[in-house]
C-alpha cells in the first residue's frame, strides 16, 4: 500500500507540475484575480514536502514520518479544493478574455485527473499509515 501511494503521489505531482507550468506561462503570478501566487506556492511546497516525507517513510518504515506526511497531505487537499473552487468560479464569470485568470485555460480533464489522483493519494496514504494491507 505504501508503494501504491507513492506511485499515485508521483503521478499527482506530475499533473500538478503541468498545471503550475501552464499557470506561470499565462502570467498567473502577476494576476490580480483568481489563484494567487501564495496559495499555489503553499500547495506546491506542502505537497513536495509531504512527498519527501512519504519517501522517507517508505524507505525507513518510520510510522511518525508517514503520519506527518498524511497530515500535510490533508492540508494540501484543503488548499487544492480551495483552488478548485476558484477555478470553477473563474469558469462561470463572464468577464472580458483579457480579464480572465490564468487558470481558466486549464483543461478540464487535467484538473479532474489531478484532483482524482490527489484524493486517491490521500486515501492510499491514510490506509498505508493505518497499516491496512501492508
Amino acid at each position: 500500500m505504501q508503494w501504491a501511494a507513492l506511485v499515485v503521489w508521483v503521478l499527482t505531482a506530475g499533473g500538478g507540475l503541468v498545471l503550475a507550468t501552464q499557470w506561470v506561462r499565462r502570467d498567473g503570478p502577476q494576476q490580480e484575480v483568481g489563484i494567487r501566487t501564495a496559495r499555489l506556492a503553499s500547495h506546491v511546497v506542502l505537497a513536495v514536502t509531504g512527498l519527501a516525507l512519504w519517501i522517507a517513510y517508505v524507505v525507513t518504515d518510520n510510522d511518525v514520518l508517514g503520519w506527518i506526511a498524511v497530515a500535510i497531505l490533508v492540508a494540501v487537499a484543503a488548499i487544492g479544493f480551495s483552488m478548485l473552487a476558484i477555478w470553477l468560479r473563474g469558469h462561470s464569470s463572464r468577464g472580458e478574455p483579457t480579464e480572465m485568470p490564468a487558470e481558466t485555460a486549464f483543461p478540464l480533464p487535467l484538473v479532474l485527473g489531478h484532483g482524482a489522483l490527489g484524493v486517491t493519494t490521500l486515501t492510499l496514504s491514510l490506509l498505508a499509515a493505518l497499516g491496512v494491507a501492508t
